[in-house]
């Protein structure tokens, strides 16, 4: 991999997007069609969550909630992780260490709208083991449980 690969490079483009709106019920079966484990949550063009298939089986379903009744927004990760299509390939692998997140969404440089996501798979297909590898070494340190 070169030093200079960018994320645009390696992203997900023509990302699908659900609202807070729509139900977890929707979002799954969107996921399960497009076989994604994530989706960006948006309110018209601005990015306000992102809901995973953990999201949606941790947040709701564990905890009794109808996924025909309960929202996108009821389990959708507020804090958005993501970095612009101009970022390197490297500093994205560091930002999911230290994040300690699987996918990021991309956000154009120039326009500040969504234009992609890239997910650890990316970047070990792009970068091979090492870099990967230690993105998932920060990724994978236990966090204290909630208790």
């Amino acid at each position: 991999m070169d030093d200079r690969t960018t994320v645009e490079q390696i992203m997900t483009r023509d990302v699908e997007v659900v609202t807070p709106e729509d139900s977890l019920r929707s979002a799954a079966e969107k996921m399960r069609v497009l076989n994604v484990g994530a989706l960006p949550v948006c309110q018209g063009n601005r990015i306000v969550g992102l809901i995973t298939d953990r999201d949606i089986v941790v947040r709701a379903i564990a905890v009794g909630h109808d996924p025909n009744a309960a929202r996108v927004g009821d389990a959708m990760s507020n804090e958005i992780q993501w970095v612009t299509n101009t970022t390197s390939v490297k500093e994205a692998a560091r930002v999911m260490k230290e994040k300690q997140v699987r996918r990021l969404l991309v956000v154009d440089d120039q326009t500040h709208k969504l234009c992609g996501i890239v997910s650890l798979g990316d970047v070990s297909q792009e970068s091979g083991e090492r870099l990967a590898g230690e993105a998932l070494e920060g990724i994978s340190e236990p966090s204290a449980p909630n208790v």
